[in-house]
């Protein structure tokens, strides 16, 4: 079908303004915007039907003269950015319905084969106006803030990219949750039980980092992702655990690594510290969340009645290098699919005494139950400890030592 044979199919529909007549042939060529394909489009019609050339001033069926109201549109996205800190952003927009339907009609109808949508005109158009207003970039990829126009309603709604950074935290107090625990009773919603808190724990990992962090990018909430999770009894001590922490809706986006940290440290007053090696992103929260690293463990292990070194020495040369099978332990059981697991000891060995009890190092896979792997929870673990014995053994304090990050120790 000829050009001008299309185009005057398009109009057949009814008036449609000059962009919209564009975006039917917008991936045709490059170089002119749909407004001035359009344009040309119209001029071309009416030099071939020898009519006088009109410009476009009716009401377009399609999209209801919506680029008529871009600078307003690019004002109001500029006013809704107000307050936020960014260099780099991105527009977007809900099409209404009536829009996509009308377009998809046509190009469905007419079979056509290189439309633009709607949509794609929008964002470019009301990006460019946007970045002449505030001097900012428009980034595809990564922006630090995404505007959504909502013709329908007219509102335009900011969403701010979160911030993330990646470190190292030690947690010195035992009783300390990695992360925010809802109360069990309200489920957040705040009781009696949880003295109204909405919380099981008053602080967290997660919390005690969080705050003065939440205060810094003036955000609204601060997300831990760690590389794995120590008991809520364990202290995590040593080379400390590789976390990211994830800044949601940042209002300010500078701030530097090393204040950062510092005001983390003063904040937490010595229940955790952090040490901060970089900016982050989302992409390395997915690979620190499914890396699978060796940790190491200090235990304090009392053994039921007297046994000597020699005999304790040998019982832990049975476990090392050993796979054990490890059943969901009961303690855990409430909150974890009930199946059985395979994790390695790499190495286990007695450092000391202290009171009566043997301060044993443990390295294993990322997933040993460490206390399981002493006491034997009741045969859900084999072998253990307590089994090779043939005594009750138990682990009456534990810290993580050492836990690898990614790619660390390969």
């Amino acid at each position: 079908m000829a050009l001008n044979e299309q185009v005057e199919k398009i109009l057949a529909y009814g008036e449609c303004c000059d962009h919209c007549l564009g975006r039917f042939f917008g991936k045709r060529s490059h170089g002119l915007t749909d407004d001035e394909r359009g344009r040309g489009l119209r001029i071309a019609r009416a030099l071939e039907l020898n009519i006088p050339y009109e410009k476009f001033s009716g009401a377009c069926w399609i999209c209801g003269n919506f680029f008529d109201a871009v600078p307003e549109w690019a004002q109001k996205v500029a006013k809704a950015l107000e307050g936020y800190e960014y260099a780099t952003f991105l527009v977007g927009c809900r099409v209404p319905p009536l829009v996509a339907e009308n377009e998809e009609m046509v190009w469905s109808d007419l079979a056509l084969t290189d439309p633009e949508p709607f949509k794609s005109e929008v964002n470019r158009e009301v990006g460019k106006a946007v970045s002449a207003i505030t001097g900012k970039t428009v980034d595809f990829k990564k922006p630090d803030v995404t505007v959504l126009l909502d013709p329908s309603t007219g509102d335009v709604e900011v969403l701010v990219n979160a911030i993330f950074f990646y470190g190292r935290y030690q947690k010195f107090e035992r009783g300390i949750p990695q992360t925010h625990w809802p109360c069990r009773a309200c489920r957040g919603a705040g009781c009696e039980k949880c003295n109204y808190t909405g919380k099981q724990y008053l602080d967290s990992v997660e919390e005690l980092i969080g705050r003065p962090v939440i205060e810094a990018f003036c955000a609204e909430n601060a997300v831990l992702h760690g590389a794995g999770r120590e008991d809520i009894d364990a202290r995590c001590i040593g080379t400390g655990r590789p976390f990211i922490l994830e800044v949601d809706a940042p209002k300010k986006r500078t701030v530097e690594l090393a204040a950062l940290e510092a005001a983390i440290n003063e904040s937490a007053g010595g229940r955790v510290s952090v040490a901060l090696s970089h900016w982050s992103d989302r992409a390395e929260v997915e690979t620190l969340k499914s890396s699978k690293a060796h940790k190491k463990y200090r235990i304090l292990v009392e053994v039921e009645g007297q046994i000597s070194a020699e005999t304790l020495a040998n019982a832990l040369k049975t476990l090392s290098g050993v796979t054990i099978h490890q059943r969901t332990p009961e303690r855990v059981a409430h909150r974890r699919a009930d199946k059985i697991r395979e994790r390695k000891v790499l190495g286990i060995e007695c450092v000391g005494e202290q009171d009566g009890k043997f301060i044993l190092e443990v390295l294993g896979e990322a997933g040993l139950y460490i206390k399981e792997l002493i006491s034997g929870d009741q045969g859900r673990t084999i072998p253990s400890l307590a089994e090779i014995l043939k005594r009750p053994a138990h682990v009456t304090s534990l810290d993580v030592v050492q836990v690898e990050g990614p790619q660390e120790g390969e």
